[in-house]
């Protein structure tokens, strides 16, 4: 059913407490590793990108040319990554699976544009597995499309300030 005009405008106008509430449940899709609902999150032209920082002390700018850590050009990426966690497909994955817990702070509407909302964030995951607990952290900067009445992420990128990860990081930890 198409939306109305009506429909369009109160979807972009998506407020800072329902934009925080889009994004506490998907980090608890991770919490829970319920893998399809968080993919739901996402459309299908969203690339997922976590720049490396360069020796400059710079993240990188093109994932294209430059080295990333996470980097996957559409949804048909982070899908083939939830696949391999799922079915232990890929020498990546955590056996067993890490617990998590992803806390958000210091959420900020960047900009809007129509129906899509550039946003970024704070946060940090508390990862347990093998009786250690890591720290992660950074800033994420997402565009979310409303234009079909149910929020989704446009574009995801991550920016990890961890110095030092001890093991390979993973959609989870972010």
């Amino acid at each position: 059913m198409p939306m109305t005009n009506t429909a369009v405008s109160a979807a972009a106008a998506l407020d800072i407490d329902e934009i925080r509430a889009f994004l506490y449940a998907e980090a608890r899709a991770l919490d829970d590793r319920d893998w399809d609902t968080w993919l739901a999150f996402y459309h299908e032209d969203a690339p997922f990108w976590m720049p490396a920082w360069d020796d400059f002390d710079t993240p990188t700018e093109d994932p294209a040319n430059e080295m990333s850590l996470i980097y996957y050009q559409d949804k048909s990426g982070i899908e083939d990554r939830v696949f391999r966690i799922k079915t232990d497909r890929s020498s990546a994955t955590s056996l067993p699976e890490p617990r998590t817990s992803h806390n958000i702070s210091n959420v900020e509407v960047v900009s809007r544009d129509g129906t899509e909302v550039k946003i970024r964030f704070n946060w940090f995951t508390l990862n347990y597995r093998y009786n250690t607990t890591d720290t992660y952290f950074g800033t994420s900067f997402y565009t979310i499309d409303t234009a079909s009445g149910q929020p989704l992420i446009m574009d995801k990128k991550v920016l990890l300030k961890n110095d030092l990860i001890h093991h390979v990081i993973d959609v989870y930890h972010i």
